[in-house]
């Protein structure tokens, strides 16, 4: 893996000493946190470790397949009025037939009538440029799939937060979602199936600490390098493992879990992650540990439903018909691209353009969103991350200003997290609406850095999905250009957390408490300091003090 402490400890002076002499018009300021940080990179208490988060562990360079198939040479037609949604699926079932490879698009518009279903592994969907390449997509996910409504009951419309018109999920998996969508079966949307009951233990695990690359099995026979494993940890009864996802300590001690069953339904906690060696019965995973492990927790790897793994899209523009905003929880699901089931993958100029929902991540690890824009009409989610998404790289992404008025009883959300989700980095971002939303669920170990943003939308999330926040959430070097605080300013929210060099902002509009008492050990510093706090970028800064390289 190439990484030891002695790399770790060197780096970090090395980057700390650029980060103080670095030239800028503001004098740079170095704050104590990460300092603190450089020392103990995997098990800081406020700052979460994700120096390895997106695909192939955060690489550079996005893996490049040779060019199997053409569109057109399946039926495509650029001319904005033939259906060419059969021919491009066709194209990407010959790609994945030949054992994968790229399918391009050439530049123009061409119209799909159906969803755009990237699901064999190792396919890359290619278009010549996101101005230069359209699929437009005449109907929405109820028209196309049907009716979804949500398995907690109620009147919601589940294509409000899942599902896309070009949807990157295994093929068994997204056929037996359809499925259970049709016969009104609602189902869970992650990586053990339907009823969550698709996987067998391969190994119990020994105990081990937050941060650590190496584990101890009881029974290696079933492992091998390069194969995709699930962490799974239960809870017990007196929810230890969701007090230790904040913190622990005396709030989340006291606080009231029982009656949270949206929050409770999330656990166990299952984090894909690959096994990079094994050795006796040590194996050394790809990314350090996210928890603790503890026996009251029953830590084991399991298996799961086959993976989505090395596929994308690039280089083209998914547009919707410009018809209103749907009333919030009722959208018919004119939905842009997602990420479901999915591990290294990635996307790579992709613009969505009138959508209800934009760019999702749905029980998605390892993946990385780089250079997408969301544009138009306005939308309700411009990104989510839910359903137990980790590890994930959202970088240099755009929210533009909507193009028409939200219509009465629309929301508007942003950047969103839930569901257990840990370890994503949002990154270079520039957020003309919106705003973070953690959107309960308690997610957790989160980073949002070096964005800028028109802070105006507001978080959502049902009371019985617990808290807003969990802990190790860090804010760094966020620019507010309208000074609000709502869910930017966490010092006083989120337990055991960061704000790091954000501009001066005041509290209006959706105004929140903490979901814990006492004592949060949240920390605050270079507040009114955002472009010249340094790192100026805590993601890349991880990355370098890795050693992983770019």
């Amino acid at each position: 893996m190439g990484m030891t402490r002695r790399t770790l400890l060197g780096s970090a002076v090395a980057v700390a000493a650029c980060a103080v002499s670095a030239p800028t018009a503001q004098a740079a300021e170095v704050p104590a946190l990460w300092r603190e940080f450089s020392r103990t990179p995997l098990t800081h208490p406020q700052i979460p470790f994700v120096g390895r988060a997106g695909c192939r562990g955060g690489a550079t360079r996005l893996p490049r397949h040779r060019v199997v198939a053409d569109v057109r040479d399946f039926g495509a037609v650029a001319d904005g009025t033939t259906d060419s949604a059969p021919a491009i699926n066709r194209a990407i079932a010959a790609a994945g037939r030949a054992g994968g490879g790229t399918v391009t698009i050439p530049p123009g518009t061409f119209r799909i009538d159906d969803v755009i279903r990237v699901n064999r592994s190792n396919v890359v969907l290619k278009g010549a440029g996101s101005g230069r390449t359209t699929l437009y997509a005449t109907k929405n996910l109820t028209e196309l799939i049907g009716t979804y409504g949500s398995r907690y009951g109620g009147d919601k419309s589940s294509w409000s937060w899942a599902g896309g018109l070009i949807w990157l999920a295994p093929r068994t998996r997204w056929e037996s979602l359809v499925a259970a969508i049709r016969a009104k079966a609602w189902p869970f949307e992650g990586w053990t199936g339907n009823r969550r009951d698709e996987w067998r233990t391969l190994t119990a695990l020994a105990p081990a600490r937050q941060g650590s690359w190496t584990v101890t099995a009881a029974d290696t026979s079933s492992l091998r390098p390069g194969a995709l494993v699930l962490l799974r940890l239960a809870d017990d009864a007196d929810h230890t493992l969701l007090e230790h996802m904040c913190g622990g300590g005396p709030g989340p001690e006291t606080y009231v879990w029982d009656d949270k069953t949206k929050l409770t339904s999330y656990v166990p906690y299952e984090w894909p992650v690959r096994i990079a060696r094994v050795h006796g019965r040590k194996v050394t995973l790809e990314r350090p540990l996210p928890l603790d492990l503890r026996p009251e927790w029953s830590p084991q790897l399991t298996t799961h439903v086959t993976e989505l793994s090395g596929s994308g899209v690039e280089g083209l523009t998914l547009e919707a018909p410009d018809t209103p905003q749907q009333p919030h929880l009722l959208d018919k699901g004119h939905n842009g691209v997602v990420l479901q089931c999915a591990y290294d993958c990635w996307l790579d100029d992709v613009t969505v353009r009138h959508v209800d929902n934009g760019f999702g991540l749905v029980a998605a690890s390892g993946c990385t969103l780089r250079r997408t824009r969301v544009a138009g009409r306005g939308s309700h989610h411009p990104y989510f991350c839910r359903e137990g998404s980790h590890d994930n790289l959202v970088e240099d992404f755009t929210i533009e200003e909507r193009t028409s008025p939200a219509p009465a009883g629309t929301q508007l959300h942003g950047i969103n997290v839930e569901g257990l989700s840990s370890y994503n980095v949002w990154s270079r971002g520039d957020m003309r609406m919106g705003t973070f939303d953690s959107h309960r669920g308690l997610p957790f170990a989160n980073v949002r850095t070096d964005i800028t943003l028109n802070n105006n939308g507001r978080h959502g999330g049902d009371a019985s999905a617990g808290p807003l926040f969990g802990a190790r959430f860090t804010h760094w070097n966020i620019r507010v250009t309208n000074g609000r605080a709502g869910l930017v300013k966490i010092d006083g929210l989120a337990p055991y957390s960061a704000t790091v060099g954000i501009d001066e902002v005041r509290e209006f509009d959706q105004i929140d408490v903490p979901d814990f008492t006492g004592d949060l050990h949240t920390r605050l510093e270079l507040y009114g300091s955002s472009g010249s706090v340094r790192p100026r970028n805590l993601y890349e800064a991880q990355r370098r003090l890795n050693g992983a390289g770019r």
